[in-house]
């Protein structure tokens, strides 16, 4: 199982924190997260549920991770290992998922896929995201799998949609011309554009798009392409 120490910085001042595999203790904690990382109009019907909880540490606790900041929950992150074809990336959030229940996960699968990401708003400033995000490339290089995968939302996209495409916003966030909360930092964490994937998620934001973004493991990437 994972466990990962090292210290946060608040203002200067180092704070110990720990990645570590989730486990029912941590449900309720988990869940308050997902309440206050997404609040409304992201859909409520989609936070955890524990009996999904429940099927993430049972079905893949390798892939159920939380960071603990002072010995407090301040965010999770969640996958599934899936088989992946790169000719045909289109898919929804709900299918790849099941739902975010995992019954589909696959231990023999070539990709570790994102079901979740999520921070308290009270400790997004200490980078905790992206050392969640690290830990799972961690994973992907431990398990030998040819990548991480996952589909960002573009929560930005609602307000450009009049004037552009999705694939047109993508870009502009690529080349830097545009920022967007969630893209811009899946970029900041080493993840790059796969393909715009349309009915992704129920997300008003987004107008139900997201931009499926993969991280591929260094180590066995040469003999895939």
């Amino acid at each position: 199982m994972y466990r990962k120490e090292w210290y946060v910085f608040d203002q200067g001042r180092p704070v110990p924190a720990v990645i570590r595999n989730y486990e029912e203790k941590d449900f309720p904690g988990l869940i308050r997260i997902q309440q206050e990382s997404f609040p409304p109009p992201f859909p409520s019907e989609l936070w955890w549920t524990e009996e999904q909880l429940s099927n993430h540490v049972q079905l893949f606790p390798e892939g159920a991770l939380c960071v603990e900041v002072n010995g407090e929950l301040a965010g999770s992150m969640t996958g599934l290992k899936v088989d992946f074809d790169p000719g045909k990336p289109e898919h929804s959030w709900a299918d790849i998922t099941d739902n975010g229940y995992i019954r589909n996960h696959r231990p023999d699968g070539n990709t570790l896929y994102v079901v979740d990401i999520g921070v308290r708003p009270a400790y997004r400033q200490w980078g905790l995201g992206k050392w969640l995000m690290l830990s799972m490339f961690e994973l992907v290089v431990h398990q030998g799998l040819q990548r991480l995968l996952g589909g960002g939302r573009m929560p930005g996209y609602h307000k450009h949609a009049p004037e552009m495409t999705a694939e047109q916003y993508l870009s502009a966030v690529v080349s830097g011309e545009l920022k967007d909360p969630v893209i811009t930092f899946l970029l900041r964490c080493g993840r790059t554009p796969v393909a715009v994937v349309p009915d992704y998620l129920e997300d008003e934001e987004s107008l139900n798009y997201a931009a499926l973004m993969e991280w591929k493991n260094p180590f066995v990437r040469a003999q895939f392409e």
